[in-house]
Order: structure tokens, then C-alpha cells, then sequence
């Protein structure tokens, strides 16, 4: 069990047979009557965010999430194949189940696989990734020092926002949280 009053960003509690996470907290103290807990929230199954006071008393269970090191094997349709590393059992999840950030896996990259109770609800791509650049409009020589950016595809199919400089061929890294390029890849 956990109070509410041990509140903090990240933590995950059963409420009402929903698996919740803390994305922000506020204990506050009014003037007038009793302190309160203001706390927004995440279903971690379904990620619909609300915002609820809660009394500083009340408690709660915890509830543990699984994360597991897999590694994305194939596609089959709508079913995505991930191979336990230490077991060597195959997984398929629902497409539905990935979300925008898994556009840039390639086959054999490792992904964190949660779940709850052994329902997974959720696939973490890795935060970084090198990709090859498949398809882009050639840059010129003397477009390094502009701020301007054009469309590239990668590799995986991917679409995002390169500088001129880059050419079909280079390995570029991407932030799969948000989608953006960072670099040039190193070596």
C-alpha cells in the first residue's frame, strides 16, 4: 500500500482496478480547512490523463509494472514479434499496442516491453537510434550554416526533418522521442 501523501512522479497505484502513474503532484495546505493532494494521472493501459484531489490519508495499492529488455524480431500483419533475451520466447504484440515513437525500430533493436499482472500494454523504443538516410533531395556544397531543413526518409520508413548537408547513404542519429534529428552519426 502507498499513501497518498507519498506521492511522487513516476509512481504507479491500483485505483478502482486502474493501473495509474503519477505525472504530477501538488500537496497543498489552504489556509482554511485541510490539506489536500492535487494529482495528475495516467492510465498506464489505456493513457488517458486526469486530474483528481485526493485526502492526504488515503492509501492505495501499488502497483508493479514489469519492464523487460526484448528485442523486435519481425512484423506478421498487425502482430509484432519480441523475442525474450533470456529465454528465447517470441511475443507478438497488437499493433495497436506500439506507439508513433516505434517507427524508427529496425528489426534486432532491443525495446522495453511493459506490462501488468502479464498484459503488456506499452513498447519503449530505445531513446536514440542511428539510421541510414534512404531518400532525400541532394544538399549543395556551402548549405552547412543555414538553419534550414528538408524532408528525409530512413530506413525503417520513417519520415523527419534533415538539414541540407545530409545525402542519401548517411547514418544520422534520431531522437525517437521526439521524432527529430540530432546528428550525424558516429562511425
Amino acid at each position: 500500500m502507498i499513501s497518498v501523501s507519498d506521492f511522487r512522479n513516476g509512481v504507479t497505484f491500483d485505483m478502482d482496478g486502474k493501473v495509474m502513474q503519477i505525472v504530477e503532484f501538488q500537496h497543498v495546505k489552504p489556509g482554511k480547512g485541510a490539506a489536500f493532494v492535487r494529482v495528475k494521472m495516467r492510465n498506464v493501459i489505456t493513457g488517458g490523463v486526469t486530474e483528481t484531489t485526493f485526502n492526504p490519508n488515503d492509501k492505495y495499492p501499488t502497483a508493479y509494472i514489469e519492464r523487460k529488455k526484448m528485442e523486435y524480431s519481425y512484423a506478421d500483419g498487425d502482430l509484432y514479434y519480441f523475442m525474450d533475451m533470456e529465454t528465447y520466447e517470441m511475443t507478438p504484440i497488437d499493433k495497436d499496442t506500439l506507439d508513433d515513437s516505434f517507427k524508427f525500430v529496425k528489426e534486432n533493436d532491443t525495446c522495453t516491453v511493459m506490462s501488468y499482472k502479464g498484459k503488456v500494454f506499452g513498447v519503449e523504443a530505445p531513446s536514440f537510434v542511428d539510421l541510414e538516410v534512404t531518400k532525400t533531395d541532394p544538399g549543395f556544397a556551402g548549405n552547412t550554416a543555414t538553419n534550414t531543413l528538408k524532408p528525409a526518409t530512413l530506413e525503417t520508413g520513417a519520415e523527419v526533418k534533415v538539414p541540407l548537408f545530409i545525402n542519401e547513404g548517411d547514418k544520422i542519429t534520431i531522437d525517437t522521442r521526439t521524432g527529430e534529428y540530432l546528428s550525424r552519426a558516429k562511425g
